[in-house]
């Protein structure tokens, strides 16, 4: 038996290991039924058949006597053993051959472990900023001058700062644009930006032809029409592939994400004034959720800075609308509270309860607008016209301000 390395002793995948049918209808059938096997879904998000010890031909004890109202948790019906995928991601397409490091890692991992991956097995170079991007899940479009201001300006912001750049991954939404700037704007002699997609591993599309230790894995970044699995997208650099033991289902990444990123702002990136690395979001387009994570963002402490793209759509237009009109009190003028509900309403299709309760989020993040960048459409992109030296040194201040 060969030894553990430490990458296998220190991080962990998922597995389900009791069956829970997700249907209200009681799961009456033997065990070996097949028909069930094929039709019946766990609340984990599985068929059956796909849970890894029926692939396996064996089967749990009790897994045939499942009480109809029992709630299926992630601590309760998973158990942890030692990643069983990663090493090189080699993706096929066409004659750019572009390679990520990746890992499936379990949702409790330690940030210290992963950190200590990065920078000494990784051999990432320490941040001097960390962004992190959020938005649309979904495929957005952007203007034409938008996206290459936007392009330009980013990759000139990632290299001159040496930054750590999160975002969900995959090859849809806000990451794609991310790697769309960094195939049209990084040269070869600056392709070595570090762009870190943390998403969970059950959405995957292909997740199987990554199994195996230290492997290099070919990865097809196509994708079947039909599919509700998503590719990783082939611009990010380095993939922590969070297993919650859930498969198709987004979220159970979050935590970890947002504790990586805050340990990774905590530590020093000037030893003689002790000064911590400088975070900031940047926010384009997005659904309700991203108001929510622009508040998560802002009631941090110390609390991060927040850059929205005004002009991509959606939560980012109606924050720079909502930022324009607010006063210094934090609050909008007489008369304006109605048709800000109203637009969100039909920018969200919400009904009237739901609207009036991201107004409130929305009011929430006005409390702290100071903390809040607007980055005008188009010409204005900030970082385009006036450079990363506009809103580094408001970054920095507010760190080291908080940091004493």
């Amino acid at each position: 038996m060969s030894k553990m390395s430490w990458i296998e002793k220190t991080f962990h995948k998922r597995d389900c290991v009791q069956i829970i049918p997700s249907s209200r209808e009681p799961h009456r059938c033997l065990p070996g039924c097949q028909i069930c096997q094929q039709l019946v879904r766990c609340c984990c998000g599985r068929l059956i058949k796909q849970h890894a010890y029926y692939a396996s031909g064996a089967g749990p004890s009790g897994a045939a006597h499942v009480q109809e109202s029992e709630h299926w948790t992630v601590d309760r019906h998973t158990v942890k053993s030692s990643t069983d995928a990663f090493g090189t991601i080699d993706f096929q397409c066409g004659s750019h051959g572009y390679k990520a490091k990746f890992i499936r890692l379990s949702d409790d991992s330690k940030v210290e472990d992963i950190l200590q991956l990065m920078i000494k097995e990784w051999h990432m170079k320490r941040p001097n900023l960390v962004i992190s991007v959020h938005g649309g899940m979904q495929k957005f479009e952007l203007h034409p001058r938008f996206k290459e201001a936007f392009g330009k300006g980013f990759v000139k912001a990632a290299v001159s700062t040496g930054a750590w750049i999160f975002t969900g991954g995959t090859n849809n939404g806000v990451a794609a644009h991310i790697g769309d700037a960094i195939k049209e704007y990084a040269t070869r002699l600056t392709h070595n930006i570090s762009i870190i997609g943390v998403a969970p591993w059950g959405i995957i599309e292909g997740r199987q032809d990554l199994i195996g230790n230290n492997v290099m894995a070919p990865y097809q970044t196509l994708l079947s029409p039909l599919s509700k699995l998503h590719v990783l997208n082939n611009l990010h650099s380095h993939f922590l592939l969070v297993d919650d033991g859930t498969a198709g289902r987004t979220g159970g990444e979050i935590n970890l994400r947002r504790e990586l990123e805050n340990k990774t702002s905590l530590q020093q990136f000037n030893a003689k004034t002790g000064r911590h690395v400088p975070m900031m979001a940047l926010i384009l387009e997005g659904g309700p959720k991203t108001i929510l994570t622009v508040l998560e963002y802002l009631q941090q402490s110390p609390p991060v800075p927040v850059v929205v793209c005004e002009g991509t759509g959606r939560a980012a237009d109606l924050l720079a609308y909502v930022h324009k009109h607010t006063e210094s009190s934090g609050l909008l003028p007489d008369g304006m509270e109605s048709n800000v509900i109203s637009i969100i309403k039909k920018t969200f299709t919400l009904n009237k309860n739901e609207a009036l309760l991201l107004f409130q989020t929305l009011m929430c993040c006005m409390q702290m607008k100071e903390l809040v960048t607007i980055s005008p459409p188009l010409i204005g992109c900030i970082w385009h016209l006036h450079g990363i030296e506009w809103i580094l040194p408001k970054i920095t201040f507010l760190y080291v301000d908080n940091n004493g």
